[in-house]
Parts: C-alpha cells; structure tokens; sequence
C-alpha cells in the first residue's frame, strides 16, 4: 500500500557533502542521495524515452563531479534540480525519491 501523499512534503533540503544531498520529510524521515545517481536517474524525456521507458541517457556520460547548482519545488509534489552540466529538465517527485529508499 502507498504512503498517504502528506507524507510526501519536504521540510528541507540539505548537501552534507559535494556528492550528498539529504531531504527530511514532514513524517521526520531522512533520506539521503547520492547527486551523481540522482542525475542518472533523471526522468525527463531527454533521459528516458516517453514511450519505450529505456533509457537513453548512458550513466557513463555523466560526470563523477556534476552537482547541483540549483533546486526548486515544482508545486507540492516534486524538485526540480539544475545540475552543473547543464541538464535541468527533470522533475524528481516527491513519490519516485522516496521510492528510491
């Protein structure tokens, strides 16, 4: 069964390190992410393909130092991440970075 979607709301945002950034939920749960991984698992149509769901993106052409430059909420339910190699188009709901833990 689904967590109830109150559970989804983000009460911060931090990076302990270059590679990790930690979201705290309104539930008090931590999760921590690897940025690297978050960036390779970007679900835009640019990294995915819309109707296949394979991957385009190769995890080899993202770079061990890319990082996030910058982070915006996307209404209630999801971020946006602006990372240093430029790519910002895709949006990581709350739902798919929970269900990464």
């Amino acid at each position: 069964m689904a967590e109830p979607t109150e559970n989804f709301r983000v009460t911060a945002i931090t990076q302990a390190d270059p590679r990790t950034l930690a979201i705290r939920w309104t539930d008090g749960r931590t999760d921590t992410f690897d940025v690297v991984e978050l960036r390779r698992s970007c679900p835009c149509a640019v990294c995915i393909d819309e109707w296949s769901r394979e991957q385009r993106l190769k995890p080899e052409d993202v770079p061990d130092t890319v990082r996030p430059v910058r982070i915006e909420s996307v209404g209630a339910y999801a971020l946006k991440i602006h990372f240093s190699d430029g790519h910002a188009t895709g949006i990581y709901t709350f739902q798919m970075l929970r269900a990464m833990h």
